[in-house]
């Protein structure tokens, strides 16, 4: 048993020795309170100093932002992270270097060279848009840049479009619509002392498709539109224009030029010159209701090889050898070659020319080649299938226009030779300048209503008031006047007694 009850067991060690005295603090104050609560004025405990940020330049010094204002008190934590700020932004405008007036007139003058060059072309291509026109504001603005030394750009970009997009061959197309038709007045009907109106006779013998099958009421002879005199005057069908594209098909349009009064109706851009515009370039309000179709004119007459002439005014001069349509001065169309079917006379009312034939005498122009993008119009991309029109004349007068997409120029001549065309010319070409049109009331059971137009291609891009508002190209549109037929006389000699 150990000598005292107090000291510890020999297992747990000697007794550690007592640890030294601290020294006194004399800031300690026995005063002061153990606990300090923070009242709201006194300031928050300095922040953290926030990382850099990436895009910031860190200054030269790292000198610690000021804790107190100038009036002694502690600042608000809000109010530092606000100085650091000032601070940061300070550093950032030092080290912008100063914009020297060399400099400065420099941008200046880049700038004005800039607005010179930019502010005529904005003003041309704004006043070029703002012409009255029935054309798209797509098809105005290519327009205005090919007229403005920008042809290579856009062929360029038409290249690239439809050599990456070619038109499908083979497959059969849409079911081909019948317009709405008109009935020819019985002859039983019509009294006997009105004289009688002269007709040619209606087409009847079915056009011949290329296309190994035959669609229905492909290549038949339909009436459409407003009937002259009691007659139809206008008959419409559809073929396909090959053997190949067998998915598309042409619109052809048979005009009565007994029945119709043509009109040569000059654009507000094209033929060009100052030659007359009695129409004021469309079909005036006065004259709608008697209108009976119409349809597109030839190339822009820097591209026709040929001219136009209207009421005395030559607008661009005629050439000899070139395909003509001449209106005479009872508004009977007719085509041929110039200098050779046609001389200047007093009887033309007006010529329009475009290129060489496409048929002379019943026969195809030699020089017609399936691959031609060049002899007879450059095409969009130069590609060869693309929208075309065209018109001719029958033995007995009449005119037969086509126009449709996905033509060779040598698949325009053949249609326009099968429909009966003995002597035909190419009009315009490419999507925004082949278009045609009957003209029908809005209203069929009151023949006073606005009149409207009816495509003859329901791909036609045009809208159907097309004809019926100004035009930046020339067209040509149709009236009805019945001619009466002159009356024969006999003479009797009386028998002798």
């Amino acid at each position: 048993m150990p000598d005292s009850p107090y000291e510890l067991p020999a297992q747990y060690g000697d007794t550690p020795a007592p640890a030294p005295s601290q020294p006194y603090d004399e800031s300690f104050d026995p005063e002061a309170p153990a606990v300090v609560l923070r009242g709201i004025d006194e300031p928050d405990p300095e922040p953290e100093p926030e990382p850099p940020v990436a895009a910031e330049v860190a200054p030269a010094a790292t000198t610690p932002p000021p804790t107190t204002a100038p009036d002694g008190r502690p600042l608000t934590r809000r109010q530092i992270r606000e100085q650091q700020e000032r601070e940061r932004d300070q550093v950032k405008t030092k080290q912008r270097p100063p914009r020297s007036k060399k400099r400065t007139w420099i941008t200046i003058g880049v700038i004005v060279v800039v607005l010179a060059l930019v502010i005529p072309v904005a003003v041309s291509y704004i006043s070029y848009i703002r012409k009255p026109s029935s054309d798209s504001l797509s098809v105005r603005s290519v327009e205005w840049v090919r007229d403005n030394g920008g042809n290579g750009v856009v062929n360029t970009v038409e290249r690239w479009w439809y050599t990456n997009n070619p038109p499908p061959t083979g497959g059969k197309p849409d079911q081909i619509r019948v317009q709405g038709t008109v009935k020819e007045n019985p002859k039983a009907t019509t009294p006997v002392t009105l004289p009688q109106i002269q007709t040619l006779t209606p087409p009847a013998a079915r056009v011949p498709t290329p296309a190994p099958d035959v669609q229905q009421n492909e290549g038949v002879w339909q009436p459409v539109g407003r009937p002259v005199g009691g007659h139809p005057a206008v008959y419409t069908t559809y073929v396909r224009p090959d053997a190949v594209h067998t998915s598309y098909y042409t619109g052809l349009m048979w005009l009565d030029t007994k029945l119709l009064k043509a009109n040569y109706v000059v654009g507000l851009e094209q033929p060009g010159g100052n030659g007359p515009n009695p129409w004021g370039s469309k079909i005036p309000p006065e004259v709608q209701p008697n209108a009976i179709a119409a349809f597109n004119s030839g190339f822009k007459i820097d591209s026709s090889n040929g001219g136009a002439y209207l009421d005395g005014v030559t607008m661009a001069p005629l050439q000899d050898g070139a395909a003509s349509l001449v209106i005479d001065q009872d508004g009977i169309p007719n085509i041929g070659v110039w200098g050779r079917d046609f001389q200047m006379g007093p009887n033309i009312k007006a010529v329009r020319q475009n290129l060489a034939p496409l048929i002379d005498n019943g026969q195809l122009n030699p020089a017609l080649r399936e691959n031609d993008t060049t002899d007879f119009g450059a095409t969009l991309g130069n590609n060869v299938y693309v929208w075309r029109s065209g018109v001719g004349v029958t033995a007995d007068g009449a005119l037969i226009y086509a126009g449709g997409p996905s033509l060779s120029v040598l698949a325009l001549a053949r249609t326009l030779q099968a429909a009966g065309a003995v002597r035909a010319m190419e009009l315009d070409i490419n999507t925004d300048w082949v278009s045609a049109f009957t003209f029908v009331p809005s209203d069929p059971a009151n023949p006073s209503s606005p009149t409207v137009g009816v495509k003859l291609h329901p791909g036609m891009t045009h809208g159907p008031d097309q004809y019926l508002n100004p035009n930046s190209r020339d067209f040509f549109a149709f009236t009805g006047q019945p001619r009466a037929v002159a009356p024969t006389t006999t003479t009797t000699t009386p028998k002798k007694k």
